[in-house]
């Protein structure tokens, strides 16, 4: 097999639930070292969150810890006590990055900060990963995906077409998580990068709400630019928007004159759409609720597949809404080999996505299922130069 894209370089992650941790997934799975530092006896708090396999609560039965820790080891570390800040102490000398997620008065309580661990290793790079960046009044705040989905713009902006007095809405599951883990991702490769030119590392600093501010594209420049707050009723479609079709819903945004005359095509030119109120775009847009249920109405003839199928040969911009196991069972990404199986000691097989990219020349594999609690610390532990003896002794007083 080819060699792996990171191979060679060595990662230490603190991190609990899913930001940091999909984070340094995608560095695993592109073949970098991962270790992953735990509390002892407890572990990432990702471990004891559902769903669990066989709805058996168990912490090494967490589906979300599973998918997250693919090709990582895992190393328990008391990061308070003496010796655990001298083990990390010595595992930093060695490692290329660490990412932690901690508020900055934790991880100087840890001994993990940025001032304290570069004079260990100049060329060390430290992502940190929190709801509110590293400065700033709200530095030191806690918060759960929901506060930290709706501090950066998404719940409010979030289209809900025909539903516009609804409350805001957040995404589903962990998605403001997984989006702010991927900017992480980039970030600390663009900080690698430049160490290979200046041979020096730095402290890349990572808000969650400005991770999702930043996704909000052209949403939130146009109140400091143009004085418009937008919310979901100043962004409802002329017409389109989400449609009920035979076995389910479509997503529609045509909006352009040779998208209506796809659509037209598509519905096999039927006589309703030549009447003149509809025969430009204000029409339309005057009368959308009268177009979108003739569209509709012609929808509930037809499955998800045919319309987006033919849409796509008409030049209809529509997409089908996919349930899970849609998308599992999908041809096309059956075809790419996009979900692979691999086995765990406690779940058995289990199915999960690959990397987001593919390449040609240094594959992305998930070779090893997540780690067991504390799996690796003597493997780890003795490379440091620790004896059989000492890391009995570790164990015994609490460090390991």
């Amino acid at each position: 097999m080819s060699k792996k894209a990171l191979a060679g370089v060595r990662l230490l992650e603190v991190c609990h639930t899913v930001s940091g941790s999909y984070c340094t997934k995608l560095f695993a799975d592109l073949g970098a070292e991962v270790i992953k530092i735990e509390p002892p006896g407890v572990g990432d708090w990702a471990r004891s969150r559902e769903p669990f396999a066989g709805d058996v609560p168990d912490r090494e039965r967490s589906l979300l810890f599973i998918y997250l820790n693919t090709n990582k080891l895992s190393v328990t570390l008391h990061l308070e006590s003496a010796g655990g800040k001298k083990i990390i102490e010595k595992m930093v000398k060695s490692a290329d990055v660490l990412v932690e997620d901690n508020s900055p008065k934790v991880s100087k309580k840890l001994g993990i900060d940025y001032g304290k661990l570069s004079k260990l290793n100049s060329k060390l790079v430290i992502t940190s990963v929190t709801p509110f960046g590293q400065t700033g009044p709200y530095r030191e705040f806690k918060s759960y995906h929901l506060n930290e989905y709706h501090a950066g713009g998404d719940g409010y902006l979030l289209q809900s077409a025909g539903y516009t007095d609804r409350e805001p809405i957040r995404g589903g599951g962990y998605l403001g998580e997984y989006e702010a883990g991927m900017v992480a991702a980039g970030a600390t490769m663009a900080a690698i990068f430049a160490r290979s030119v200046t041979g020096a590392g730095q402290h890349v600093d990572i808000s969650k709400q400005e991770a999702l501010i930043v996704l909000n594209r052209y949403n939130l420049a146009r109140y400091p630019n143009e004085g418009i707050v937008e919310r979901r009723s100043t962004r409802g479609y002329e017409w389109g928007g989400i449609l009920k079709c035979k076995d389910g819903y479509m997503m529609m945004q045509a909006t352009e004159e040779h998208h209506w005359l796809a659509l037209k095509k598509l519905m096999g030119h039927p006589a309703w759409a030549d009447e003149e109120k509809f025969k430009d775009r204000l029409g339309r847009g005057q009368n959308k609720d009268e177009v979108n249920a003739r569209i509709t109405e012609w929808m509930m003839h037809h499955t998800k597949e045919e319309i987006y199928l033919e849409g796509q040969k008409c030049g209809v911009p529509i997409g089908p809404f996919y349930s899970p196991e849609e998308v599992v069972d999908n041809e096309h990404e059956r075809v790419r080999g996009f979900f692979v199986e691999f086995d765990h000691p406690f779940v058995g097989k289990v199915k999960a996505p690959r990397g987001p990219c593919a390449y040609s020349e240094t594959p992305v594999a998930m070779d090893t299922p997540s780690p067991l609690l504390g799996q690796h610390n003597q493997e780890v532990l003795e490379r440091l130069g620790y004896s059989k003896e000492d890391i009995v002794k570790l164990a015994e007083a609490g460090v390991i």
